[in-house]
Protein backbone atom coordinates (compact mmCIF):
# COMPACT_ATOMS: atom_id res chain seq x y z
CA UNK A 1 0.00 0.00 0.00
CA UNK A 2 1.56 3.31 -1.11
CA UNK A 3 1.74 6.46 0.98
CA UNK A 4 -1.02 8.23 -0.95
CA UNK A 5 -3.47 5.36 -0.38
CA UNK A 6 -2.62 5.22 3.32
CA UNK A 7 -3.25 8.97 3.59
CA UNK A 8 -6.64 8.66 1.86
CA UNK A 9 -7.72 5.80 4.12
CA UNK A 10 -6.56 7.54 7.30
CA UNK A 11 -8.31 10.77 6.29
CA UNK A 12 -11.47 8.83 5.42
CA UNK A 13 -11.47 7.11 8.81
CA UNK A 14 -10.82 10.42 10.59
CA UNK A 15 -13.71 12.06 8.74
CA UNK A 16 -16.04 9.15 9.51
CA UNK A 17 -15.16 9.04 13.21
CA UNK A 18 -15.35 12.83 13.55
CA UNK A 19 -18.87 13.01 12.15
CA UNK A 20 -19.95 10.04 14.27
CA UNK A 21 -18.55 11.80 17.34
CA UNK A 22 -20.40 14.99 16.39
CA UNK A 23 -23.67 13.08 16.01
CA UNK A 24 -23.49 11.07 19.23
CA UNK A 25 -21.88 13.61 21.55
CA UNK A 26 -21.09 17.12 20.32
CA UNK A 27 -24.51 17.92 18.84
CA UNK A 28 -26.35 16.99 22.07
CA UNK A 29 -24.13 19.27 24.14
CA UNK A 30 -23.96 22.12 21.61
CA UNK A 31 -27.69 22.10 20.79
CA UNK A 32 -28.71 22.17 24.44
CA UNK A 33 -26.42 25.18 24.96
CA UNK A 34 -27.71 27.29 22.06
CA UNK A 35 -31.39 26.26 22.03
CA UNK A 36 -33.58 26.06 25.11
CA UNK A 37 -36.17 24.12 23.10
CA UNK A 38 -33.83 21.22 22.27
CA UNK A 39 -34.26 19.43 25.60
CA UNK A 40 -38.06 19.44 25.23
CA UNK A 41 -37.94 17.62 21.89
CA UNK A 42 -38.89 13.96 21.63
CA UNK A 43 -36.16 11.34 21.22
CA UNK A 44 -37.08 10.94 17.55
CA UNK A 45 -36.80 14.68 16.95
CA UNK A 46 -33.44 14.81 18.75
CA UNK A 47 -32.08 12.06 16.50
CA UNK A 48 -33.04 13.95 13.34
CA UNK A 49 -31.88 17.23 14.89
CA UNK A 50 -28.41 15.80 15.55
CA UNK A 51 -28.29 14.32 12.07
CA UNK A 52 -29.02 17.74 10.59
CA UNK A 53 -26.48 19.49 12.82
CA UNK A 54 -23.82 17.13 11.47
CA UNK A 55 -25.12 17.69 7.92
CA UNK A 56 -24.75 21.44 8.37
CA UNK A 57 -21.20 21.11 9.72
CA UNK A 58 -20.22 18.89 6.79
CA UNK A 59 -21.82 21.28 4.29
CA UNK A 60 -19.95 24.28 5.62
CA UNK A 61 -16.59 22.48 5.66
CA UNK A 62 -16.74 20.97 2.15
CA UNK A 63 -18.63 23.96 0.73
CA UNK A 64 -16.12 26.57 1.87
CA UNK A 65 -13.13 24.44 0.85
CA UNK A 66 -14.91 23.71 -2.42
CA UNK A 67 -15.27 27.41 -3.18
CA UNK A 68 -11.57 27.96 -2.53
CA UNK A 69 -10.69 25.10 -4.90
CA UNK A 70 -13.15 26.33 -7.53
CA UNK A 71 -11.66 29.83 -7.64
CA UNK A 72 -8.00 29.33 -6.74
CA UNK A 73 -6.83 25.76 -7.38
CA UNK A 74 -4.70 26.05 -10.50
CA UNK A 75 -4.16 22.31 -11.08
CA UNK A 76 -7.85 21.48 -11.55
CA UNK A 77 -8.72 24.75 -13.26
CA UNK A 78 -6.01 24.19 -15.87
CA UNK A 79 -7.08 20.59 -16.54
CA UNK A 80 -10.66 19.84 -15.36
CA UNK A 81 -10.49 16.18 -16.43
CA UNK A 82 -7.01 15.10 -15.36
CA UNK A 83 -5.80 17.83 -12.99
CA UNK A 84 -4.65 16.33 -9.68
CA UNK A 85 -4.98 18.35 -6.48
CA UNK A 86 -4.36 17.46 -2.84
CA UNK A 87 -7.07 19.94 -1.81
CA UNK A 88 -9.61 18.18 -4.02
CA UNK A 89 -8.67 14.82 -2.53
CA UNK A 90 -9.03 16.22 0.98
CA UNK A 91 -12.46 17.62 0.19
CA UNK A 92 -13.72 14.45 -1.50
CA UNK A 93 -12.38 12.15 1.22
CA UNK A 94 -13.94 14.36 3.90
CA UNK A 95 -17.28 14.24 2.07
CA UNK A 96 -16.97 10.46 1.60
CA UNK A 97 -16.36 9.97 5.32
CA UNK A 98 -19.48 11.98 6.06
CA UNK A 99 -21.58 10.05 3.53
CA UNK A 100 -20.55 6.70 5.01
CA UNK A 101 -21.25 8.01 8.51
CA UNK A 102 -24.66 9.35 7.49
CA UNK A 103 -25.54 6.11 5.68
CA UNK A 104 -24.81 4.19 8.87
CA UNK A 105 -26.98 6.58 10.90
CA UNK A 106 -29.81 6.41 8.35
CA UNK A 107 -29.80 2.62 8.42
CA UNK A 108 -29.48 2.34 12.21
CA UNK A 109 -32.30 4.84 12.80
CA UNK A 110 -34.28 3.92 9.69
CA UNK A 111 -37.70 4.09 11.39
CA UNK A 112 -36.96 7.65 12.50
CA UNK A 113 -34.99 9.28 9.67
CA UNK A 114 -34.80 6.63 6.94
CA UNK A 115 -35.23 8.04 3.44
CA UNK A 116 -34.71 6.05 0.23
CA UNK A 117 -33.80 9.18 -1.75
CA UNK A 118 -30.98 9.98 0.65
CA UNK A 119 -29.71 6.40 0.31
CA UNK A 120 -29.71 6.74 -3.49
CA UNK A 121 -28.05 10.16 -3.27
CA UNK A 122 -25.31 9.00 -0.91
CA UNK A 123 -24.58 5.77 -2.82
CA UNK A 124 -24.44 7.57 -6.18
CA UNK A 125 -22.06 10.19 -4.79
CA UNK A 126 -19.82 7.59 -3.13
CA UNK A 127 -19.72 5.55 -6.33
CA UNK A 128 -18.49 8.60 -8.26
CA UNK A 129 -15.99 9.64 -5.58
CA UNK A 130 -14.42 6.16 -5.64
CA UNK A 131 -13.46 6.65 -9.28
CA UNK A 132 -12.08 10.13 -8.60
CA UNK A 133 -9.89 8.89 -5.75
CA UNK A 134 -8.82 5.61 -7.37
CA UNK A 135 -7.91 6.96 -10.81
CA UNK A 136 -7.16 10.58 -9.80
CA UNK A 137 -9.41 12.01 -12.51
CA UNK A 138 -12.35 14.46 -12.69
CA UNK A 139 -11.25 16.27 -9.53
CA UNK A 140 -12.56 19.60 -10.81
CA UNK A 141 -15.92 18.02 -11.68
CA UNK A 142 -16.26 16.27 -8.32
CA UNK A 143 -15.46 19.47 -6.44
CA UNK A 144 -17.90 21.43 -8.60
CA UNK A 145 -20.64 18.96 -7.69
CA UNK A 146 -19.76 19.33 -4.00
CA UNK A 147 -20.66 23.03 -4.13
CA UNK A 148 -24.29 21.86 -4.09
CA UNK A 149 -23.80 21.24 -0.36
CA UNK A 150 -23.88 25.01 0.24
CA UNK A 151 -27.69 24.81 0.15
CA UNK A 152 -27.93 22.26 2.97
CA UNK A 153 -27.52 24.68 5.94
CA UNK A 154 -30.65 26.58 4.83
CA UNK A 155 -32.64 23.36 4.30
CA UNK A 156 -31.61 22.13 7.75
CA UNK A 157 -32.38 25.49 9.36
CA UNK A 158 -35.90 25.31 7.97
CA UNK A 159 -36.36 21.97 9.74
CA UNK A 160 -34.92 23.38 12.99
CA UNK A 161 -37.47 26.20 12.92
CA UNK A 162 -40.29 23.70 12.36
CA UNK A 163 -39.05 21.45 15.18
CA UNK A 164 -38.98 24.44 17.55
CA UNK A 165 -42.47 25.43 16.35
CA UNK A 166 -41.47 28.82 14.98
CA UNK A 167 -44.45 30.51 13.27
CA UNK A 168 -44.32 29.96 9.50
CA UNK A 169 -44.70 33.69 8.94
CA UNK A 170 -42.00 34.71 11.43
CA UNK A 171 -39.35 36.98 9.92
CA UNK A 172 -36.54 34.47 10.54
CA UNK A 173 -38.52 31.63 8.94
CA UNK A 174 -39.52 33.63 5.88
CA UNK A 175 -36.00 35.01 5.27
CA UNK A 176 -34.47 31.55 5.64
CA UNK A 177 -37.10 30.08 3.30
CA UNK A 178 -36.34 32.64 0.59
CA UNK A 179 -32.57 32.17 1.00
CA UNK A 180 -33.01 28.39 0.91
CA UNK A 181 -34.92 28.57 -2.36
CA UNK A 182 -32.50 31.01 -3.99
CA UNK A 183 -29.30 29.24 -2.89
CA UNK A 184 -30.69 25.80 -3.73
CA UNK A 185 -31.57 27.04 -7.21
CA UNK A 186 -28.14 28.64 -7.77
CA UNK A 187 -25.94 25.74 -6.59
CA UNK A 188 -28.09 22.81 -7.73
CA UNK A 189 -30.29 23.88 -10.64
CA UNK A 190 -28.81 26.93 -12.39
CA UNK A 191 -25.50 25.09 -12.74
CA UNK A 192 -27.07 22.21 -14.71
CA UNK A 193 -27.02 23.85 -18.21
CA UNK A 194 -23.37 25.06 -18.01
CA UNK A 195 -22.31 21.74 -16.50
CA UNK A 196 -23.74 19.66 -19.34
CA UNK A 197 -22.54 22.33 -21.77
CA UNK A 198 -19.01 21.68 -20.50
CA UNK A 199 -19.58 17.93 -20.81
CA UNK A 200 -20.64 18.41 -24.43
CA UNK A 201 -17.60 20.60 -25.12
CA UNK A 202 -15.11 17.93 -23.95
CA UNK A 203 -17.02 14.94 -25.35
CA UNK A 204 -14.88 13.17 -27.94
CA UNK A 205 -11.68 15.04 -27.10
CA UNK A 206 -8.47 13.13 -26.41
CA UNK A 207 -8.54 13.75 -22.61
CA UNK A 208 -12.17 12.58 -22.50
CA UNK A 209 -11.49 9.44 -24.55
CA UNK A 210 -8.49 8.67 -22.32
CA UNK A 211 -10.88 8.40 -19.33
CA UNK A 212 -12.24 5.12 -20.68
CA UNK A 213 -15.83 3.95 -21.02
CA UNK A 214 -16.36 2.94 -17.38
CA UNK A 215 -15.35 6.34 -15.98
CA UNK A 216 -17.25 8.18 -18.73
CA UNK A 217 -20.39 6.18 -18.01
CA UNK A 218 -20.02 6.60 -14.24
CA UNK A 219 -19.51 10.36 -14.56
CA UNK A 220 -22.57 10.91 -16.74
CA UNK A 221 -24.92 8.41 -15.04
CA UNK A 222 -24.26 9.56 -11.46
CA UNK A 223 -24.66 13.22 -12.44
CA UNK A 224 -27.98 12.47 -14.14
CA UNK A 225 -29.25 10.60 -11.06
CA UNK A 226 -28.21 13.43 -8.73
CA UNK A 227 -29.65 16.13 -10.99
CA UNK A 228 -33.00 14.37 -11.34
CA UNK A 229 -33.26 14.31 -7.54
CA UNK A 230 -32.17 17.95 -7.33
CA UNK A 231 -34.92 18.96 -9.76
CA UNK A 232 -37.48 16.96 -7.73
CA UNK A 233 -36.36 18.65 -4.52
CA UNK A 234 -36.37 22.07 -6.23
CA UNK A 235 -39.97 21.59 -7.34
CA UNK A 236 -40.96 20.66 -3.79
CA UNK A 237 -39.10 23.63 -2.28
CA UNK A 238 -40.53 26.04 -4.87
CA UNK A 239 -44.09 24.91 -4.17
CA UNK A 240 -43.57 25.46 -0.46
CA UNK A 241 -42.02 28.90 -1.01
CA UNK A 242 -44.82 29.99 -3.38
CA UNK A 243 -47.43 28.77 -0.91
CA UNK A 244 -45.92 30.75 1.97
CA UNK A 245 -45.60 33.94 -0.15
CA UNK A 246 -49.21 33.56 -1.31
CA UNK A 247 -50.43 33.15 2.27
CA UNK A 248 -48.43 36.22 3.37
CA UNK A 249 -50.00 38.29 0.57
CA UNK A 250 -53.44 37.00 1.47
CA UNK A 251 -52.90 37.86 5.12
CA UNK A 252 -51.71 41.37 4.21
CA UNK A 253 -54.75 41.84 1.98
CA UNK A 254 -57.08 40.75 4.78
CA UNK A 255 -55.35 43.11 7.21
CA UNK A 256 -55.72 45.99 4.72
CA UNK A 257 -59.43 45.29 4.40
CA UNK A 258 -59.88 45.16 8.15
CA UNK A 259 -57.97 48.41 8.58
CA UNK A 260 -60.11 49.98 5.89
CA UNK A 261 -63.29 49.00 7.71
CA UNK A 262 -61.95 50.36 10.96
CA UNK A 263 -61.16 53.66 9.34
Amino acid sequence: MDTDTKLVISTLCTSFLTFQFFFHFVSYWFSAKISSGFNSLSLEKKIEWNSRVVSTCHSLVVGILGLYIFFFDEATRADPLWGDSSFVKLNIVTASGYLISDLLILIFYWKVIGDKFFIIHHCAALYAYCFVLKYQVLGYIANFRLLAELSSPFVNQRWFFEALKYPKFSKANVINGILMTVVFFIVRIAVIPPFYGFLYSVYGTEPYIRLGFVIQYSWISTCIVLDVMNVMWMIKISKGCIKVISLIRQEKANNSLQNGKLD
